[in-house]
């Protein structure tokens, strides 16, 4: 494990829990994190939603149990990650699902305790369908699973999203957009359309935003070969099969209104599933954004830690 504070104040905000900033290696660069606790405990791993980064955890960490261990990840062109090789795609599910493998396998633990936000939750269910002897449990904030989307629809916008990803992948630091710093908040507001507050948005270009070489601007670390996230979708029958294959304790957390998926239904469908296999079963609501877990923490940590108690 190597590390750096890349610039970043590794105090919480809570001022009692800090961070430790790490670099994991990967074959083609490395995977940053915030260890949170006790670096001689096996952590928790929280792993962050689409277009975000280890950052959304910045005000729920410090929250949780002080004698427990939480390591946040960028996953790959997120945060400060490496971004995948050039001309390689995302297949956002399936690359978190390989980097989870490997970075199991880097510190050499034999089972693991997942906590994931949107996408991270989606990539935590497949890890512990994929292993299911391998995971202690998971705890899911405003995801089930990997969103099913109506197929006939993905296979019409499949030829659009590859000649976007090409065009991406031509974007220089000096031909990508850039802006001055309160110009990117108000654009990381907007974005998510009231989801997150200002402060939440500044939380996260703590991590997702780099110096322009322009002076005075910055533009955002993530790869913008992310913004093509359609490829490499499931099915519903493949995400059936999957979550019966879930073993571990199970919470999910679910937003109200939090996210607005394209198939609702399949949401309430997935977790019976689930609910069939795993040694232990939780479901709970909170009121708020899908990122409530970042700009209300404190509805959702007194969830998160009662069950850990109950383990």
């Amino acid at each position: 494990m190597s590390s750096s504070n890349n610039g970043i104040d590794t105090k919480s905000r809570n001022g009692y829990q800090t961070f430790e900033e790490v670099h994991i290696p990967m074959p083609w660069g490395h995977v940053s994190g915030m260890w949170y606790g006790p670096t001689n405990i096996q952590p928790i791993i929280a792993l962050h939603g689409w277009q975000d980064n280890a950052g959304t955890f910045w005000n729920l960490a410090p929250m949780m149990p002080k004698d427990m261990s939480i390591l946040c990840i960028d996953l790959p062109g997120h945060g400060l990650s490496s971004h995948l090789p050039d001309g390689q795609s995302y297949y956002i599910f399936w690359d978190g699902l390989v980097v989870l493998r490997r970075i199991v396998k880097h510190y050499k633990w034999d089972k693991i305790k997942l906590l994931g936000h949107s996408l991270g939750g989606a990539i935590s269910f497949l890890y512990a369908a994929s292993y299911p002897n391998e995971v202690e449990f998971v705890i899911s904030l405003d995801i089930v699973s990997p969103s099913v989307r109506d197929i006939t629809k993905t296979a019409t916008v499949t030829g659009d999203h590859i000649d976007k990803f090409l065009k991406f992948e031509k974007l220089t630091l000096d031909s990508v957009p850039c802006y001055e710093y309160s110009e990117m908040i108000k654009i990381v507001e907007d974005a998510y359309k009231g989801g997150i507050t200002k402060e939440s948005a500044e939380i996260l270009m703590k991590r997702g935003m780099q110096p322009a070489l322009n002076p005075g601007k910055h533009y955002f670390s993530r790869d913008p070969r992310l913004k093509v996230s359609m490829l490499g979708m499931l099915s519903l029958d493949l995400v059936m099969a999957y979550a019966s294959q879930i073993k571990c304790a199970y919470m999910n957390i679910r937003a109200k209104p939090g996210m607005e998926f394209e198939q609702p239904e399949n949401y309430q469908k997935v977790l019976d599933v689930i609910k069939l296999g795993a040694r232990k079963f939780e479901y709970h609501e909170v009121e708020g954004t899908h990122h409530v877990h970042l700009n209300n923490p404190e509805l959702v940590a007194p969830v998160i830690n009662q069950f850990l108690e109950s383990l």
